[in-house]
């Protein structure tokens, strides 16, 4: 089963990571997501730019307007998705806990459905 890991970043901090340890968390997580890749638990992963680059739509009567950032006051933001493969639920929390990003912030995890034919 397929499962959306939604990735929700905290603000940052004042006693935020130095560039030693960014770049050393970018290695660890290199290293974690070719792991995963390479067993078929971790089938893309994608950070997105920060909120204030959405373009944020409504359409309603055939019209297209467009709308304020619903997530713009919020204190976390959507940093980032994504997909992986599990057996079920607890199998999609143990290959969630083991992704980096899962230590700081919030993750979501969302199963797919297919489409309807």
């Amino acid at each position: 089963m397929k499962y959306l890991v939604l990735i929700y970043d905290d603000p940052p901090s004042p006693d935020a990571l130095s560039e030693g340890e960014v770049k050393a968390m970018a290695r660890q997580c290199r290293a974690r997501t070719d792991e995963l890749q390479q067993g078929g638990q971790l089938l893309d992963s994608r950070r997105l730019e920060p909120s204030h680059t959405a373009t944020c739509l409504r359409v309603r009567n055939g019209r297209v307007a467009p709308s304020d950032d619903p997530s713009a006051d919020d204190a976390e933001q959507l940093g980032g998705v994504d997909l992986i493969e599990a057996r079920d639920l607890n199998d999609a929390i143990r290959v969630a806990t083991r992704l980096p990003w899962a230590r700081g912030g919030r993750i979501e995890l969302r199963p797919l459905r297919a489409l309807p034919d």
